[in-house]
């Protein structure tokens, strides 16, 4: 597979002309990789309005993930924006109100979306089972709140793979949403991989009609890469808006050094990848086996994360990633409950095999009974716009309560938020933040 925006920058590199334009480095090493960082000059094309070599590697992408896929520098945040200003546009197309029902689990891009399209959002809530990471929709409960066409939504919007590896009955959801005249858009930035399974299980394939990619997430990709991924089977409104959506919040200075990622990650992906992952898939899996016979209890079905519940164990999420750390291994996350590791092909068996003995070497303890509390419903006051446009303070989450949450001030995993702006934080509220 050809490579044209690396190509085109490798051979401005090598002329060695003067650069009288941005960047201000002119291709000086400093950092390292500056001779390779350009802007939109002569031939180098522009994101947002691609018709050369851009364009050409988005086609390259397109081929491989086997819809309209379109690039963005700035991650799966710009891309979420996107989805739902074409849905904004979309709803207003048709005549309709732009609503949308989503599961609670979203990351805080989609809050501050939200925000500022002015969308009004029906909530997917947790069930008891479900952690503060995972909100999976309940096939009846998703069938009865789009039956009613006076609170039908324009589109349900899905986390799919979760930050804990759980995976959602994707296919089964679209038939359901579909059947119904309902879009739906997924969060997938933790699946780009998925495509490319020995049976796909990536969202465009399983019905989806919208979503996003992280490639930095679980390609090897510089970070801030990510794709906007359009299925063929949607209506066509969306590709023709697609551009101008992204270039809406997007930086008019993308930057070439993701664009070359992305373009060189295409022929990584064409050239023995699919072999790669399947043969790492299948170690996991033995080595998830081993693990719970040793045991662990795992949670998800993702094929590239290993979860541990760490209670089980007898160790907090950041106990068992201190231990870890102690012998040079840094896990993706870590909290009261849970410890997260994203494994890709780059590792290699060497590096599972170091994992997997490191979790054998830790001893196992009684496990820990203590729970974390279950997130309250708290009463919507404002909507997500006018809470996070009002002027605001800060406050320590014990003077916080009975007042309303102006701002999500928590990390970007997608997760539960215990409240949602706009909405009063009650004491239980307040009891579940200070766990």
């Amino acid at each position: 597979m050809n490579t044209p925006i690396c190509d085109f920058v490798k051979q401005y590199a090598e002329s060695r002309m003067l650069r009288l334009h941005m960047p201000g480095h002119k291709g000086i090493r400093l950092l390292g990789p500056e001779e390779l960082d350009i802007t939109e000059i002569h031939g180098a094309d522009s994101l947002y309005e691609a018709d050369g070599i851009i364009r050409q590697s988005e086609e390259n992408a397109s081929a491989l993930f086997g819809s309209h896929t379109l690039y963005s520098t700035e991650g799966s945040s710009l891309c979420i924006r996107a989805m739902l200003a074409m849905v904004r546009q979309y709803a207003a197309h048709k005549g309709m109100p732009f609503r949308l029902l989503a599961g609670r689990n979203a990351h805080k891009t989609f809050i501050s979306g939200v925000a500022l399209l002015d969308a009004e959002v029906q909530w997917i809530l947790p069930r008891e089972s479900d952690s503060y990471l995972s909100c999976a929709p309940n096939g009846q409960e998703l069938e009865a709140r789009l039956s009613d066409p006076a609170s039908r939504p324009t589109a349900v919007y899905l986390t799919s793979p979760d930050y804990l590896g759980g995976m959602i009955d994707l296919r089964e959801v679209a038939k359901i949403c579909h059947r119904h005249g309902v879009l739906l858009l997924v969060d997938n930035a933790h699946g780009a991989y998925l495509r490319f399974l020995p049976q796909s299980l990536h969202p465009i394939d399983l019905g989806a009609d919208l979503c996003c990619d992280s490639a930095h997430k679980t390609l090897p990709a510089l970070t801030g890469a990510a794709y906007l991924h359009i299925s063929h089977e949607t209506d066509p409104f969306f590709k023709s808006h697609a551009k101008d959506a992204l270039a809406l919040f997007g930086s008019t200075s993308p930057s070439y050094l993701i664009l070359q990622s992305l373009d060189l990650v295409n022929r990584y992906l064409a050239e023995g990848y699919r072999e790669k992952l399947e043969e790492l898939s299948e170690q996991i899996q033995i080595a998830k086996v081993r693990l719970t016979a040793h045991g662990y209890r795992l949670c998800g079905s993702e094929p590239l994360k290993i979860t541990l519940a760490a209670k089980s164990y007898g160790y907090t999420g950041e106990e068992l990633a201190a231990e870890l750390e102690r012998v040079g291994i840094v896990c993706e996350l870590a909290d009261p409950d849970y410890t997260v590791f994203m494994l890709t092909p780059q590792i290699g068996k060497e590096g599972l095999n170091r994992l997997t003995d490191a979790f054998l070497a830790i001893p196992k303890r009684e496990s820990i009974k203590q729970q974390p509390p279950f997130i309250p419903q708290c009463e919507e006051v404002l909507t997500p716009r006018q809470a996070m446009l009002a002027p605001h303070l800060r406050l320590p989450v014990e003077e916080s309560v009975g007042r309303i949450l102006a701002s999500p001030s928590v990390g970007c995993p997608p997760a539960v938020p215990i409240v949602i702006s706009g909405e009063r934080i009650s004491p239980e509220a307040a009891n579940c933040f200070a766990y």
